[in-house]
């Protein structure tokens, strides 16, 4: 897994459900989890904006599919959204993940339970592309219900699901990640929307997070705009 640095970021100005199919990528076959921020020789393995205390019940935001090229069969990585993992062992999270491993990036829709395996959605019944517009989210509901959900404005899909997990519920995040370690090109990737507990992420002065290899950064997560609830994630290597 890789590292980020923690920087000092100026905020400027200021359903259907349904059981998904069998996992199709090698991601899911693999089970590869986008797991707790994490440790290890390489580093840690987050980059986005990370918000810390208690109580928190929910975590949204949108983001356009950014257009992604391989530099390797190794490459994945996927934009999501959800409450722990931030000092915890556990988290509730949805997103779409880019998966290299066939020599071409494969878009896929997934949430994961964490410490639970990630579930991969049917590539046919949920389909993600290039310039598509997702929205997720992650929301508690009590007595250790979490509701996780996905929006496919562009392709007129949703999914959502209901799950059970006991959690601290101390950190919400909007997260960019690489569980191989390697991601592929994706140049600019922009969330917006983004809000926690029905308010604007900025608020809570969250932590900025950029991922990096051994001193090397591999992306950079921009400041916070339109009052806190956007910002911009830009490749810089894999």
């Amino acid at each position: 897994m890789r590292k980020f640095l923690i920087r000092a970021v100026t905020l400027a100005a200021a359903a259907a459900l349904a059981a998904p199919a069998a996992p199709v990528t090698a991601a899911a076959a693999q089970g590869l989890s986008f797991r707790p921020l994490h440790y290890n020789i390489n580093g840690y393995n987050w980059g986005g904006y990370a918000a810390t205390g208690s109580g928190f019940t929910s975590v949204s935001a949108s983001w356009t599919e950014a257009k992604a090229t391989c530099n390797s069969t190794n490459d994945l990585y996927a934009p999501w959204v959800g409450i722990d993992g931030y000092g915890s062992s556990t988290v509730e999270q949805t997103g779409v993940a880019t998966d290299c491993s066939s020599g071409s990036p494969v878009d896929q829709a997934w949430y994961e339970m964490y410490p639970a395996n990630p579930v991969y959605l049917s590539l046919s019944s949920y389909p993600v592309s290039t310039g598509d517009v997702i929205t997720a989210s992650v929301t508690y509901t009590g007595n250790r219900m979490y509701t996780l959900k996905l929006t496919n404005s562009t392709r007129g899909w949703t999914y959502s699901t209901s799950k059970s997990l006991s959690a601290r519920r101390a950190s919400a995040e909007v997260i960019i990640e690489s569980p191989t370690g390697a991601y592929p090109n994706f140049g600019t990737l922009n969330f917006s929307s983004a809000t926690v507990n029905g308010k604007s992420l900025g608020s809570f002065g969250p932590a900025a997070l950029d991922p990096s290899s051994n001193g090397t950064y591999e992306a950079r997560t921009g400041a916070l705009g339109s009052g806190g609830t956007s910002f911009a994630e830009t490749f810089l290597h894999e």
